[in-house]
């Protein structure tokens, strides 16, 4: 079985993150669309495959999966050419819609994202999102340690998060804890290159509480996150891409950290977590399984930003499901 595997939007997400392992693979072909035909045709000539001139032509050659790669202010209208044509599979980059950037999602991104996936549900599409993080070593980690060890389920939860690492680390929240019930926050008034900062205080359906910040304050070179994470029976603690998870087990009372061996940064770190998402997800085509990660959680990462949002227009709390719902079936 030779996969067919094409990619619209060929700039540095495509090249750095995705193409050097695509074009490894044996039995994947590549094939690609851009609003910048020149990008399209260097990636053809440095990673192998062929270029189309239109969506409408890249569709006619029924690929099984289209890779949704292009800036996230340009990923609706993307995905809206694609729906037209009816595509098997859509894999999308983060955040699912984001018009005006990362770090100013809007509650108009999570509507317009909504309806795109009801539309790809109505015609058979079956929608994926990358949310590498969830492949870190220090996620997957956790996710055995959690699951081996019984902590119990989530009751307390504290982000700090780098607009870079925002809708990640909101997914990773809702991966471990599920989907917010009531949500009230604030915005700063002061601008970090471009963007206000973001402070929320929420309650999740599985009644676990916690705060989360987001900003474009922090320092490259500084932690991009650190997440806190207290579960009935034990506590998880992550810093940055590449930084240790700590564990402290109720049970052993101990406290345990798990690091990378030294010599890793975390661009190593980042890099390796797209070819696991890439493998886990070309291994789910294979098999004819459901994606590993499906779009829906990409939706559910943008239901939460929207009501963020919502919370600091209105100056009043936000019960999520009731005013901003999925509307998706499950």
């Amino acid at each position: 079985m030779t996969l067919k595997i094409a990619v619209v939007g060929t700039g540095k997400v495509a090249r750095n993150n995705y193409l050097p392992y695509l074009a490894k693979q044996p039995d994947t072909t590549l094939r690609y669309f851009s609003r910048t035909p020149e990008r399209a045709e260097d990636c053809a000539r440095d990673f192998g495959g062929t270029v189309f001139p239109s969506v409408e032509a890249l569709l006619a050659d029924q690929p099984d999966a289209v890779l949704v790669l292009t800036h996230e202010t340009q990923r609706a209208d993307a995905t809206e050419a694609l729906l037209a044509g009816r595509p098997k599979r859509l894999f999308f980059e983060k955040p699912l819609v984001a018009k005006n950037g990362q770090a100013h999602v809007s509650e108009d991104d999570f509507l317009q994202a909504r309806s795109l996936l009801q539309r790809a549900e109505a015609i058979g599409s079956e929608t994926a999102m990358v949310f590498n993080y969830r492949f870190f070593a220090q996620t997957q980690r956790a996710q055995a340690i959690l699951a081996e060890r019984d902590f119990g389920k989530l009751t307390q939860a504290s982000l700090l998060v780098n607009y870079a690492c925002w809708s990640h680390c909101i997914d990773l929240l809702q991966l471990f804890g599920g989907r917010a019930a009531e949500v009230a926050a604030l915005a700063g008034t002061t601008e970090h290159q471009g963007a206000l900062d973001l402070s929320g205080a929420f309650r999740l359906e599985n009644g676990a509480t916690g705060t989360v910040l987001g900003t474009s304050g922090t320092k490259f070179d500084h932690s991009l996150y650190e997440l806190h994470f207290a579960f009935e029976r034990g506590s998880l603690h992550f810093s940055d891409l590449d930084g240790p998870l700590e564990i402290w087990d109720h049970a052993t009372r101990y406290k345990e950290t798990h690091g990378l061996i030294g010599n890793h940064s975390r661009w190593d770190q980042y890099r390796l977590s797209f070819e696991k998402s890439l493998a886990a997800y070309l291994e789910s085509i294979r098999q004819g399984a459901p994606p590993p990660i499906p779009g829906r959680a990409g939706l559910e990462e943008l239901q939460f930003e929207a009501a963020l949002r919502r919370s600091v227009a209105l100056q009043r709390p936000v019960q999520v499901q009731e005013e901003l719902g999925l509307l998706l079936p499950g």
